[in-house]
């Protein structure tokens, strides 16, 4: 994508970026689905399930630990999102996994700060621990107290429900999230 926008201006390159790679990322991501529900069926099935429905903190445990090996929170979710929209877990199975990405990327980042050197090493590593302790606090505030737990399952349901009757918000939603706002950022950090 680079190379191929190499001839267009700074700012437009990215922008063209984003504007191919968005629905190509949309694209992946659904035939990544489709191959996992013929791939993940009986005994494999099963031992899924088991292993992420038993006990919410183990399988935040591992979410963060495929983080930090992969060293990408997108690979992770964009894993569990198939799994989920076939059917295969529950968005409450499929919701620690996601808490311990998050937190598995705050550990990524901490691990990369630690490879600065100079004298913005120590700023590299505060942001990183700003970082790790934002998203500590944030399971501690949302995932452990049980009232805060269930708000942002409601939330992604009510979004999935008025997204699978209105199609136009969803594509607003990526459009405006994915395509607009980063173009803006773009745009911006150009002209200044």
């Amino acid at each position: 994508m680079i190379q191929a926008t190499s001839h267009v201006s700074s700012t437009l390159g990215p922008l063209f970026t984003i504007v191919i790679g968005a629905p190509l990322t949309l694209v992946a991501v659904r035939y990544l689905g489709k191959l996992l529900k013929l791939l993940v069926v009986g005994r494999a099935r099963d031992v899924l399930v088991k292993a992420v429905g038993r006990n919410p903190y183990p399988a935040m445990a591992s979410g963060m630990g495929v983080t930090v090996v992969t060293q990408s929170s997108t690979i992770t979710t964009s894993v569990l999102v198939p799994f989920a929209g076939t059917g295969i877990l529950t968005p409450a199975q499929v919701y620690p996994l996601v808490v311990g990405s998050n937190l598995g990327t705050a550990f990524t980042v901490v691990f990369a700060a630690f490879a600065g050197v100079g004298q913005d090493a120590r700023t590299g590593l505060q942001a990183a621990f700003v970082h790790l302790i934002y998203s500590l606090f944030a399971i501690v505030a949302i995932y452990v107290i049980p009232l805060l737990r269930p708000v942002p399952l409601f939330c992604a349901e009510t979004f999935a429900r008025i997204t699978s009757e209105h199609r136009w918000v969803l594509a607003v939603y990526l459009g405006t999230v994915f395509i607009a706002l980063p173009a803006l950022v773009i745009v911006l950090v150009g002209v200044l």
